[in-house]
């Protein structure tokens, strides 16, 4: 049954029935886009990759190393392929804030994924050491909207206890630091006031971005493995010089992060089992 709404509350949090089934299909958006764009059939990698700067995307089509899917039918985005390490990956770049990377992630497990990863861009909210690094996100404070269509209100929306227990270690023979803590998942990247700021290092989040929290509670009511990950690239541009990358824009490095928890994840999944 619906949630009953509370005098004054807000209607984000009102009338929400979280076992009713959407009227409103990815699979049915899919199948008109392809009808209209007169698109094959076709899935995409078993592994895909959310990449909300682009960068990752832009870095391999100029190299050659990415080709353009001519079965990706979304209406919003392309999809490109890319080969590393023997493994097909699928890659959207610019799919930004929360509801779009769902409403994209929705579409990937609808045409064959079986594991997304996201890898954004974050800014730093405790200081533990100097960016460019990483974080696998473990749980995202849900200061945004889409998750509360997801799942009831809570705190934080977190990944699953099962696959982050697997990721246990998967970096440590890494060049690049990968650290692991909480981010908080904001909609407005430029309300990011000090009151809010310091409520959020009190309760030890590490950094803020605006996907994660979404995703999670995305994968958690639709039963599917997904990974995230803050690039942390800047100190929300206090300081000059902030939001550089490193090499190649970060990409080989975010690259062997995401190759790492993709053979990780594999490692222990048995053939068949979609999670």
């Amino acid at each position: 049954m619906p949630e009953p709404q509370t005098p004054g509350q807000p209607p984000i949090l009102s009338h929400k029935d979280y076992a009713a089934p959407s009227l409103f299909l990815p699979e049915n958006l899919l199948r008109e886009a392809r009808r209209q764009k007169g698109l094959p059939k076709g899935e995409v990698p078993e592994t895909c990759i959310l990449d909300p700067d682009g960068d990752m995307v832009r870095s391999l089509a100029a190299r050659g190393l990415a080709h353009r899917s001519r079965t990706w039918a979304c209406y919003h985005t392309d999809l490109h392929v890319f080969t590393r390490s023997a493994a097909e990956y699928g890659v959207v770049g610019r799919a930004v804030g929360a509801s779009f990377a769902v409403l994209v992630a929705e579409e990937l497990f609808a045409s064959g994924c079986r594991l997304l990863i996201s890898m954004t861009s974050a800014g730093q909210v405790r200081t533990t050491r100097k960016p460019p690094y990483f974080i696998l996100i473990a749980k995202a404070l849900r200061d945004e909207g889409t998750s509360y269509h997801y799942l009831p209100p809570s705190a934080y929306a977190g990944m699953d206890g099962g696959l982050l227990a697997r990721l246990e270690g998967a970096f440590s023979h890494l060049q690049v630091p990968v650290d692991r803590g909480a981010t908080w998942t904001t909609d407005a990247p430029f309300r990011e006031t000090a009151e809010a700021i310091e409520r959020c290092r009190a309760e030890g989040i590490l950094a803020v971005e605006m996907e994660a929290a979404a995703l999670y509670a995305f994968a958690r009511a639709r039963s599917q493995p997904v990974i995230c990950f803050a690039h942390v690239t800047n100190q929300m541009a206090r300081v000059e010089g902030d939001f550089e990358k490193g090499e190649a824009d970060g990409t080989e490095d975010a690259l062997e992060v995401i190759s790492a928890a993709a053979r990780r994840w594999k490692s222990g999944t048995p053939q068949g089992n979609p999670s």
